[in-house]
């Protein structure tokens, strides 16, 4: 099948009813389960899937899909109104989000949210339309020894977006990298520090570890604090047309951070996380005022809400290709399409292309849908931060408590966020980086699963990641990541 009959056969598929409500349906039902600390896209989707059984299969899976992509935009809602980050891809939005709100800053936020994941998505769907092939190829580049790569390159952007002492974030990243070796270790049967509990088999579960560190930590804060979230000072009433300037007057950091999303979106096992904090952190690196990141700075939201949606598309590909989910959400996507006889592979590139073009005009249909709500609900939304303390506190924490337990029906993840809880609210008040501590615990199984399958391939040779030219950029480039800071003032003071 020819590509532009593809594209005509899907666009004539995906103008008629019931499909076109199928997908602003499926975008609304996202943003609000995205909304939802410790709920997100894969438990929504995977609540949902059930009920799509009646459905067309194409409906079914637009719907599935709708909510993906809806929820990366839900996660930022409480991310910047309160603090917790509705799903692990708007993690890096409460950076700058959060403080935004606080200074009466919401309406931009959201806005700036709403407007960067919907320019970034709509561009990165459309780039996957045209180059589709070409990102086929690059995915099937990617081994072992690359994820592993990938990892350390991640770990690396803890010294970017460390502030104060990088003792202490340096600290930081090691404890979340030491909370990552609870459980069975990867590609053998040894027990690692779990004292003969079955529920720490598993290891510590990622969005426990989340949801402690910034919503219960952040709880503790604010119960000495009177009042609502904002300060009195400041004007809640805002203005949605700033924000959506503000994000159209950085063209290249949108963009920027919507293709690093999608790229590593096409990398199976990445995910939004992943995306988020690299998106996050190369705008920090390529920033001439770095220092103001963290405070507030409408920037560190453009970044990493252009990159979460941005990621959608990408993570569409090896997931359709060859049916290697790249995250929770993409393996519920995946038991859809093969509920509803979609077989994922060659075929939904070549024979069945117009089916592969039908998702991602759903998604394109989405952006759209996530703009014209994020704009109309802004308004509605920033009031959130003027409600009283005493009621935020105990919804947040039933909310974080429900959503934490709903992970997987284990008593250890309720005991994890409460007491990451704690610690969080300490490493708060005493400097110690909760993003750097994040990587650590995001990027660590997947460092050390690669890492052990690699030496596997070679019979224990460390070679293997340097030997092929991918591998090489990599190294080369978390070097001058890790160096770069204290070696490019020296080339630059002797090129003057």
């Amino acid at each position: 099948m020819s590509v532009i009959q593809a594209l005509l056969e899907a666009v004539a598929l995906l103008f008629t009813w019931p499909t076109m409500g199928y997908v602003v349906f499926g975008v609304l039902l996202g943003i609000v389960v995205g909304a939802l600390p410790g709920v997100g896209a894969a438990l929504g989707m995977a609540i949902v899937l059930p009920l799509t059984l009646p459905l067309d299969p194409i409906n079914a899976i637009i719907i599935l899909i709708g909510m993906y992509s809806g929820s990366m935009y839900g996660g930022s809602i409480s991310a910047i109104l309160v603090n917790v980050p509705g799903t692990g891809g708007a993690a890096a939005t409460t950076i700058d989000g959060y403080p935004m709100a606080k200074k009466g800053e919401a309406v931009q936020a959201l806005t700036i949210s709403a407007t960067a994941s919907a320019i970034a998505g709509l561009f990165t769907v459309t780039t996957l339309i045209l180059f589709s092939p070409v990102l086929i190829e690059i995915v099937l580049a990617f081994g072992s020894p690359q994820y592993f790569l990938m990892a350390i390159l991640g770990l690396s952007m803890i010294t970017l977006v460390v502030r104060g002492s990088m003792i202490k974030g340096l600290t930081a990243g090691a404890f979340g990298l030491m909370l990552t070796t609870v459980g069975i270790a990867p590609n053998s049967p040894e027990l690692r520090y779990t004292f003969g509990n079955l529920g720490l088999f598993d290891g510590i579960d990622f969005i426990a570890a989340l949801i402690g560190v910034f919503a219960i930590a952040e709880m503790i804060k604010l119960s000495s604090k009177e009042g609502g979230i904002a300060d009195d000072r400041f004007d809640m009433s805002g203005s949605a047309l700033s924000g959506v300037k503000q994000t159209l007057n950085k063209p290249v950091l949108l963009l920027k951070s919507g293709y690093i999303g999608m790229l590593i979106g096409a990398i199976p096992g990445a995910g939004a996380t992943v995306a988020n904090f690299f998106a996050y952190g190369e705008a920090v690196r390529s920033s001439k005022d770095a220092e103001s990141f963290g405070t507030g700075d409408p920037r560190g939201v453009l970044a990493a809400e252009a990159s979460n949606n941005g990621m959608i598309g990408g993570s569409l590909v090896p997931t359709l290709s060859f049916g290697i989910p790249g995250s929770a959400a993409t393996a519920v996507l995946l038991g859809g399409l093969l509920l509803h006889g979609i077989r994922p592979g060659p075929d939904l590139f070549d024979a069945e292309l117009a089916t592969t073009y039908t998702f991602l005009l759903a998604l394109l249909i989405g952006n759209v849908v996530i703009f014209t709500a994020g704009i109309s609900m802004v308004s509605r939304l920033g009031i959130v931060t003027r409600i009283n303390t005493d009621y935020i506190i105990p919804i947040v924490f039933v909310l974080a408590i429900i959503g934490g337990f709903t992970l997987s029906n284990n008593w250890i993840d309720i005991w994890t966020l409460m007491v990451l809880g704690i610690v969080g609210f300490f490493m708060v008040k005493y400097d110690y980086s909760i993003i750097a501590f994040l990587l650590g615990v995001i990027l660590g199984p997947i460092a050390e699963e690669n890492l052990m399958r690699s030496l596997q391939i070679s019979d224990g040779s460390y070679l293997i990641f340097i030997t092929q030219p991918l591998s090489l950029a990599l190294v080369i480039i978390t070097l001058l990541v890790v160096f770069g800071p204290f070696i490019g003032p020296k080339v630059k003071q002797l090129i003057d």
